[in-house]
Formats: structure tokens, sequence, C-alpha cells
């Protein structure tokens, strides 16, 4: 046996006792030595150094006193939330929203911005990050990272973006840039992945470690998440389901040209508003106001969400005879305007032309998926880096 090996020992206990006790600080709010001590299974004493180990590191704060029996009240400790910040950004075709978090999660500072009068991603991005963490009082030497949601794709190799429709100006070598210009690590990943992220943490996928998103707005996308980790294939391509060759839409031959894809052409927003006009609704709504319009009708309506769903259908079934997910989510604005009543008839739809019955969900989320998404993937990176260096 390596007596190299023998010291290490205790420090990495250390460290997991450390781990689980933050976690569950965060997860149950203020606690005393003794009930750390409960739940972690320590000794009072082994508990108690455990704590003033934390404090000294600058993780754990005092924030108050609990009453007992008889002596002195218990100290109460929580994490310290200033320990460390991290910034998320959904980046759309025209506008910016950043906001800020500290470690416990707490959103403390955000902004929003246009993008048309610029052409300049890496100077959109900096406003954003540093008025965010300026308008949450946090330095910026306190955050830890940036997570930007954006279309398009992601390299999963480079972390880079290699293409994105909606933003001709962001380009191979951005990553770097921004890196360079606000000194600490940034990410960026698919809008829609980010969006099955935030479903999983706190929306209609709770619980769930394989299920799909598919994104039904002015494009589709998809998210493929499976044993909880986000699948991004060899290029990150995975989930571009706009790029369906469906029956019922012509299948261009050189995406390049930007030529609508196929399944785009049958299920974006613009396809969802021409149903619509189909069925006698106003023109002069959004895709999504339609939709709205369509279930406030009732019976009357029900033709129209029908072609829909069966549309949206080819593009969940192509998905789902390959996956077999147990759910499928149906999120972003039109998805969202659907509610129950879209997903019931997509799911019915599913289940008679193919031999899987994947369960079809509204999205459990009102706001902000796309920026919930990018705050939770920074969040649990930087734990990792914090609550991971705690071995001393």
């Amino acid at each position: 046996m390596s007596s190299t090996r023998l010291p290490g020992t205790p420090r990495l206990l250390r460290a997991l006792n450390d781990r689980a006790a933050l976690e569950l600080l965060l997860e149950r709010g203020p606690l005393t030595r003794a009930r750390l001590g409960e739940l972690t299974g320590l000794s009072k004493v082994t508990a108690s150094q455990l704590v003033e180990r934390l404090e000294e590191r600058g993780l754990v704060t005092r924030v108050g006193e609990q009453a007992g029996g008889r002596g002195p009240n218990a100290q109460l400790y929580a994490v310290r939330p200033g320990s460390a910040h991290v910034i998320g950004v959904d980046v759309g075709a025209d506008r910016v929203e950043a906001a800020c978090a500290d470690i416990t999660g707490a959103v403390i500072g955000r902004v929003e911005q246009s993008t048309r009068d610029t052409d300049d991603p890496v100077g959109v991005v900096h406003n954003a990050v540093v008025q965010a963490a300026q308008n949450a009082g946090a330095p910026m030497a306190s955050v830890r990272r940036v997570v930007l949601g954006t279309p398009g794709l992601v390299d999963p190799t480079t972390g880079d973006i290699t293409f994105a429709f909606n933003l001709p100006r962001w380009h191979r070598g951005l990553l770097a840039a921004l890196r360079d210009d606000l000194a600490t690590p940034v990410v960026f990943e698919n809008d829609v992945n980010l969006a099955a992220v935030a479903e999983a943490q706190s929306g209609a996928a709770q619980g769930m470690t394989d299920f799909v998103l598919v994104w039904v707005d002015a494009g589709v996308g998809l998210a493929i998440m499976l044993n909880g980790r986000l699948h991004h294939g060899s290029t990150g391509a995975a989930g571009e389901i706009g790029y369906l060759p469906v029956p019922g839409a012509p299948i261009p031959r050189d995406v390049s040209r930007r030529a609508k894809p196929a399944f785009q052409q049958l299920a974006g927003a613009e396809a969802v508003r021409a149903v619509a006009r189909e069925y006698g609704f106003p023109d002069d709504v959004t895709a999504a106001g339609a939709v709205r319009a369509a279930i406030a009708a009732g019976t009357a309506g029900g033709p129209m969400l029908d072609e829909l769903a069966r549309r949206l259908a080819l593009g969940v079934a192509s998905t789902c005879v390959v996956l077999d997910p147990p759910l499928v989510v149906l999120a972003g604005e039109i998805g969202r305007a659907g509610g129950a009543a879209l997903a019931e008839r997509v799911q019915h739809e599913v289940a008679a032309i193919t031999l899987v019955r994947p369960r079809v969900v509204p999205t459990g989320l009102r706001e902000e998926p796309i920026l919930r998404g990018a705050l939770r993937t920074a969040l649990d990176a930087v734990r990792d880096e914090v609550f991971g260096s705690t071995v001393g």
C-alpha cells in the first residue's frame, strides 16, 4: 500500500462533510451546529469543527440565534451569500437580459438592454454583465461564472458558437474575446437546452431524469435530457428539429442559403399564424395570441388546435421513436399559450401514429426559462468549485 495516499483520507472526509453541510444549509436555511450534526450524522465536536472551518473560509456566517431551554441560545448559521456570484444572460435577436445571483441562488440584480443599434457582441455582453453586477452590488471579482443562453449551435468541444441564424454577428472566437474582456469564466449554451434545465429544476419536469422539451416559438427546437444530463451531440446540433424532413413542407437542399427547413415551415410561428387565418382567426395577433384565441373560443377553436397538434406531432413523434422518453414538455411562447389543451392533443396524436406513448405536458414555467436555466447552470458549476475547495 502506498503511504502517499493515507494522509489524503482525513482531508477527503472533511471535504465530503463540509460539502454535505453546505448543501444542507442551502436546502434548509439557517441551522445550528447541533442540528447540522444531527442531519450529517456527525458528533457535536466534529460538527463544531466543521462550522468553524467553513466560517474561517468565509463560506458560512452567523445569522441569528435559536432560543432553547437552559443555557445560552444556539447560534444559527447560513451560507454567506456574497461568497460568490454568478450571472446568467439571455441573448435574443434584439435584446439581451442579464441577472446576477448570489451563491444561494437569490437573484439580486438584473438589467435588460436593446441590441438593435449595435454590431458589437462583446460590448453588448460586457455592458449587460457589468450592469447586472453593479445593480446587485456585487464586485466583478466575485463573479465566478457567466452563462449565456443563445440560439443556434454551440460546439461541445470548443464551447464556441458555430451557427446562430438570428445572431449573424455572433461567431467563432467570440467566447475567447468575452473571457478576455470580462476576466472570468464565460460559457455559451443553447437557449432551449437552458429552458430544459430550468424545467427540470422548478417546472413540469421536476424529478425526471429523462425527458425532452419541445420549444415552439418563432422557431422550433428541442432539448434532450438523458440520465439527468443534457445531450448535445457530436457537433452541438442535437435537437435542431426545425431541420427534420417531414411530410407537408418542401425540403431545402442547402441550409447555408437560409432557406427555411421543413419542420420549421410547418410548425414555426409563421405557420401557426397561417393556420389561424385558415380557421378564421384574426391576422393581427401573434401566433401565441392566435392559439390563446382558439382556446378561448371553446369548441369553435378545436379544429385549429387539432391541426396545430397534428403538425407538432410529426416532430414530437420523430423524436420519441428514437429516444422513447417518458415525458415531453411543450414550451416557448406558443407551447405555453397552448397549455393543456394543445399538449393533450399532441399526446393523443403521437400515440395514434407511433408505438410510443409519452406523456405530453405544457411548461410549468411562466417566465424567464432561459435566464433561469443559465443561472442554474452557472450556480451548479460554481458551487462545485467553491464548495469543493474546502479541503484544508
